[in-house]
């Protein structure tokens, strides 16, 4: 009796199978990329809405810089029909605390603002962060005009004929310094920057080539 000459079947090698298997349900598929934060079409859109909100709390600043801004007390002197207007304290320092004022509201709106966009969006992001100093330095700039506006005329001699030789009247509100206007935004960005590095969410660490993923104890 002879041996068959039809030679065994080989052993059966799963590493193809093992290759191209499927991976397990919620597992994500090698090469798709991975869903990050709410895309950047919704983070322009927030960094917008950041920017507006921003640049309108910029008359409540206006109004409280006109409100607590020291006055400078004017006086007017007649000399024929020739007006003049001069300082009646040369020595004093009530133009500076006006600048001064100025710089110590908008610091504290600009921690403010950004506070309130840190709790609003924790995850941060470029274009919030954009939008939070574009905004704060428009609320600068339409807190600034806002005073002026509402401040005395910037006419001094009419208004030195108005009240009269010799008495005293508020000069126009002024902002000498200009560098104030960016205090707010300049506040705004490091407190939202500072708040987001400390107690932001953090990224995953990226697993290592063959490490099984870390899940948590029952």
């Amino acid at each position: 009796m002879t041996a068959p000459l039809n030679p065994p079947p080989p052993p059966h090698d799963h590493s193809a199978h093992q290759i191209w298997q499927a991976p397990p349900a919620g597992a994500p598929m090698a090469g798709a990329p991975e869903e990050d934060g709410p895309g950047m079409k919704t983070e322009a859109r927030e960094g917008a809405v950041i920017a507006v909100l921003t640049a309108v709390c910029g008359a409540l600043l206006g109004l409280l810089w006109w409100r607590l801004a020291p006055h400078v007390p004017l006086v007017g002197d007649q000399s024929g029909n020739t007006w003049v207007v001069y300082l009646k304290d040369s020595e004093g320092e009530q133009a500076v605390g006006v600048d001064g004022t100025f710089t110590l509201l908008a610091l504290a709106f600009g921690a403010m603002s950004g506070l309130a966009a840190f709790l609003w969006r924790r995850r941060g992001g470029v274009p919030l962060v954009v939008g939070l100093a574009l905004g704060a330095l428009l609320g600068s700039l339409l807190a600034w005009r806002l005073g002026v506006w509402l401040g005395p005329t910037s006419d001094v001699i009419a208004h030195a004929r108005a009240v009269g030789k010799g008495v005293t009247f508020p000069a126009p509100l002024r902002l000498g310094a200009k560098a104030a206007l960016l205090s707010w935004p300049f506040a705004a960005v490091l407190v939202h920057l500072g708040l987001t590095a400390l107690f932001g969410p953090r990224d995953p660490e990226p697993q290592q080539p063959g490490e099984a993923p870390l899940t948590p104890a029952p």
